[in-house]
Formats: C-alpha cells, structure tokens, sequence
C-alpha cells in the first residue's frame, strides 16, 4: 500500500512538473511573440531604427546588470528555499523566508533604482560614450524596484509549484509594454518630430510602467490566496525557528551565487556595450558605431533570444523540482528530470542554431525589411544557441541541487576569456591599420 501510494504521489509530481513547464512555454512563447512584434516595429519605424535599437540596447545591458543584482538570481533563490520547506510540511518556514526576503530585496531594488537614476550621466556620457543613452536609463530605472520585488513574489509562489501565476504576470507584463512601447513611441514622435533620442526614452519608459503592471498582478494574486497560506501555515509540521539574521544570511548565500550566475551572463552582453562602439569609433564615426552595434543589440541579439525562452521553461520548472526532491532524498526522480530537460534542451537548440546560420539573410529580410544589414553577424552569432541553451539547462541542474558556485565560476571564465579576446583583437586590428 505504501508503494503504491509512493507511486502516486511521484506520478502527481511529474503532472505537476509537466503542467508548469507547458505553461510557461506557452506564456514565453506568447512573450517572446509579442516582444518581436514591438521590436519590429521600432527597428522598421522611421526615426528610430538601428540608431534608435542602439541607444536602447545600451542602456539595458546597464539596467540588466542592476537588475540581475535585485532580481535575476532571486526567484530561483527563493523558489529553492520554499520549495524545500514545502517539501517536509513546514509552510510556516516558508512563508516565513518570503515576507524576510521581500523586506530585503525591496530595499536592495530601491538602492539599484537611485542608483541608476542618479548615475545615468555619469554611466552615458563615461561609461558607454553613447550621450544619449542617459534619458533611457533615467526612464529605466524605477523598474529594477518593481522587478526585484515582483521576483521574490514570484520565487515564493514558484517554490510552492505554482508557475502558473509566474507565467500570468510575465505574460500581462508583456501585452502591457508591447502596448504601451507602440502608443508612447508614437505620442513622443509627434510631440518632438520624431526624436530617435525621446523616442528611445518613451519606449523605455513603456518598460517601466509594464513592470508596475506585473507586480500589481501579483500582488492581487497573494491578496486572493491569503487564506489558502494561512490554512497551510496553521497545518504546519515540521516546523523549526530561526532568527531573521540566519535566514537573510541563508536567504543571500543562495542567491549571491545564483545572481553572479546571471550577472556574469548579463556583463558578457555588457563586455559588447563596452567595446563595440569604442572600438568601431576608430574606424567610422559615432553615428555609423552606434548603428552598427544597434545591429547586433537591437536585431540579432533578439533573434538569438528566442530559442531561450522556450527553454527557460525547463530552466524555471527544474530549481524547486530538483530542490524538493532532494529534500526528500528522491535521487530517481532527480535524475528523470534533468535526463529529459537536458534532452528537449538539445532538440530545442540544434534546429534553431542550424535554421539560423543557413536562412540569417532570408530572416532578416522578411522581419526588417527597411532595415535588414546583419545577415553575417546572426550567423556568427546562431553558432551560440545551442550551447547557451544547454548552459542555461545545466546550471538550473545544478542550482537545483546545491552545486551553487560552479555556474558562476564558469560565467566568470568566459567573461573573462571574451574580455581578452576583443581587447586583442581590436589592438591587433587598431596597430594593423
């Protein structure tokens, strides 16, 4: 009896694991869809186009780096400590972990934002050298609170296999910004004769406001479960106590690691940021540098994009999936998972790296047609897909299961050896010509 009962309780797992990542497939995919459609039609908009993507680009390699420090590393952070606690009966312990890291990351998210709004000068003018980068940071930077708050929400409801709720904000978030990007771009086109500067600076600002939109739906969602919690909190078992220091001190030991994960992922699109326009500025003006990066931020960044946000899903599903099983020792179910999510991860990957690098100026033509130089630069750049969709899988394995550190570590070494690469290459190039 108590077999069979095992086996139902695993079988309900895996429902439960599919369940999550079928919604958050089609909740990327729906994402994805319509971040394409604002993408074409500011790269196709007259006015804006690769200059406008440039400008835009910049600024939000700043704004991920900021965001990833408040945010990127906390939904998995807190999705693994729920879920743990959840996994032995002690919902108290987890509610517990919620309302302490909400608290904490709510103060880290408004330092990121004064941080950002006092520093976008500085950030524009030295920094990136790209001046007109500054309104769009100054647009950008309420959003890093909103978002780093948004993410403890969504990590705790995570935690309790709830994606669904996750995948409704992202998914609102985004109808919210494609609107709003398309309505404010055009308001600020016919207030200042279609300014490429405040256009940039409207359709960041449609971000900001998206963000808003995101945590309010959540935050009505907790609203409606209130009751549900505390009936699980009184059912408690299991239950141990722990002073707010030891649990933010624990809070912040799984989460550093796991967001120096995603801050190394987000310095090496700012290692671009950095050095493609300084370095292009010695060959071509700052126009043509800008343009060109916009090229590769604006378009084959986003092209390449996709093929992740179909495995994110796995990537989301698998960190509380493999924690809890871990915290009941089901080492079988363990392996199971990242067995098959490592195998959609490489029949996710391959056809698109393949699709990419074959059809890059068929692609480009059809989707920007008033703006389609590129083809080369999506082809180099396709060759990636595969292995950052299998990286993305891996290091979800790992954080997962514990193995915190050796994500980062390895980030670390391919930032690093980028870094090398392009600052050789560009002296090379500089002391050739």
């Amino acid at each position: 009896m108590a077999q069979t009962a095992d086996k139902k309780v695993s079988r309900g797992r895996k429902e439960t694991f599919m369940q999550g990542i079928v919604t958050l497939i089609f909740s990327q995919l729906l994402i994805k869809l319509l971040g394409l459609v604002y993408n074409l039609y500011l790269t196709n908009r007259e006015g804006f186009g690769d200059q406008g993507n440039g400008i835009v680009s910049a600024s939000y390699q700043i704004y991920a780096v900021l965001l990833t420090i408040s945010s990127t590393g906390v939904p998995n952070a807190i999705s693994k400590l729920v879920s743990e606690r959840v996994a032995v009966g002690d919902h108290k312990g987890a509610y517990r972990i919620f309302k302490i890291a909400f608290a904490t990351f709510a103060v880290i998210g408004m330092i990121g934002s004064l941080m950002l709004f006092f520093g976008a000068g500085l950030i524009a003018n030295q920094w990136l050298q790209i001046p007109d980068a500054e309104m769009t940071m100054v647009a950008l930077s309420p959003a890093v609170f909103f978002v780093a708050i948004a993410s403890v929400m969504r990590g705790y409801f995570n935690g309790r296999q709830n994606l669904k709720v996750t995948a409704r904000s992202q998914t609102l978030e985004q109808i919210f910004k494609t609107t709003l990007t398309i309505i404010l771009v055009e308001i600020v086109a016919i207030i200042s004769n279609t300014s490429t500067v405040w256009m940039a600076g409207g359709a960041t600002l449609a971000t900001t406001l998206a963000t808003f939109v995101g945590f309010g739906y959540l935050y009505l969602f907790y609203k409606t479960r209130r009751r549900e919690i505390a009936s699980e909190i009184r059912e408690t078992v299991n239950y141990k106590y722990e002073r707010v220091r030891n649990i933010v001190k624990k809070i912040l030991l799984v989460s550093i690691p796991i967001a120096l994960t995603a801050i190394m992922s987000s310095l090496n699109k700012n290692i671009d940021s950095f050095t493609v326009v300084r370095s292009l500025k010695q060959f071509m003006s700052e126009d043509m540098a800008i343009t060109q990066y916009g090229i590769l931020g604006g378009k084959v960044d986003t092209l390449t994009s996709l093929p992740l946000s179909f495995n994110v899903a796995f990537a989301t599903a698998l960190v509380p999936a493999i924690s809890a099983a871990k915290a009941i020792k089901d080492y079988k179910s363990i392996k199971q998972k990242s067995s098959f999510t490592l195998l959609m991860s490489m029949l996710i990957g391959l056809p698109c790296t393949i699709g990419m690098c074959i059809f890059a100026e068929p692609i480009l033509n059809l989707l920007y047609p008033n703006a389609s130089a590129g083809a080369i630069v999506l082809q180099i750049s396709s060759l990636t897909v595969i292995f950052t969709i299998l990286d993305q899988t891996i290091n979800s394995i790992l954080q997962g299961y514990g193995k915190l550190r050796v994500p980062a570590i390895a980030l670390g070494c391919r930032c690093d050896s980028k870094i090398n690469l392009k600052l050789n290459f560009s002296s090379n190039t500089f002391n050739w010509c």
